[in-house]
């Protein structure tokens, strides 16, 4: 059965990265042979004074392939690693849902819409919680994670937003590469511009320094750009990523 699994605030400025202990998660999953997993999304949230975000203010969401029978044990798994490996100082907060059992699911949605916008709070996201069916849990600090996890899973939802954890290693910097190269490397599922134009195979893309896919129409998408003058496909800057 299809679940999402959020988790925030796992790290502090000196040690741990949120990205990483999803990674360690999807680890435990498959060794205990509790599920199949698919690959981790960063979600970006509200940038303000008033939210105490260790650097980006991001959440990161996955989803498994679970097999029956395996719940309790991998939200005893979860909240164990957490408790035991989340840094010091961190406000870790865990979200689970479970996508045949969710209610309220447009709300869940549109909670991680507004935590890209506004200041939410931990009561609004247990008020959402619980009605809409999800396990949500707080493991150490504030508990603050808790409203980034449940907004990464309603993100993570909506198949259109979030860059995919990890960066891409395909060939250097300034090389040129046909589409059809990158596509048979198993990174990405298309390579698109910004506006939506899916690239031929027999198209180039003139590499960049930083290589990232991002969650659209349920696909991981590598996003291409031209500079004003040039006719040429060049991989997007951070700016282009900054939505998602």
């Amino acid at each position: 059965m299809l679940t999402y699994i959020g988790i925030d605030d796992t790290d502090n400025l000196e040690v741990g990265a949120t990205g990483e202990t999803a990674n360690h998660l999807i680890k435990l999953i498959e060794s205990k042979q509790w599920g199949r997993c698919q690959a981790v999304t960063r979600h970006q949230l509200y940038l303000h004074p008033d939210i105490p975000y260790t650097s980006h203010n991001s959440s990161m969401c996955f989803a498994a392939d679970m097999e029956t029978g395996c719940i309790e044990s991998l939200m005893q798994g979860i909240s164990g690693f957490l408790k035991q490996e989340s840094a010091p100082g961190s406000d870790p907060g865990f979200c689970l849902a479970i996508e045949e059992q969710i209610r309220e699911r447009d709300s869940l949605i549109d909670f991680g819409y507004e935590a890209k916008k506004r200041v939410v709070t931990k009561a609004e996201a247990y008020v959402l919680a619980k009605k809409a069916n999800i396990h949500l849990s707080e493991h150490g600090g504030t508990g603050l994670g808790v409203i980034g996890a449940l907004a990464g899973v309603g993100l993570r939802m909506t198949n259109n937003d979030g860059r995919f954890q990890g960066k891409l290693k395909i060939k250097e910097p300034g090389t040129r590469i046909k589409v059809g190269e990158m596509l048979s490397k198993g990174l990405m599922d298309s390579v698109q511009s910004l506006d939506g134009y899916v690239l031929d195979q027999d198209e180039e893309v003139r590499l960049g320094e930083k290589l990232k896919t991002v969650l659209l129409g349920g696909k991981r998408v590598f996003l291409v750009y031209q500079r004003e003058g040039i006719r040429e496909w060049e991989t997007c800057l951070n700016n282009h990523l900054e939505k998602y």
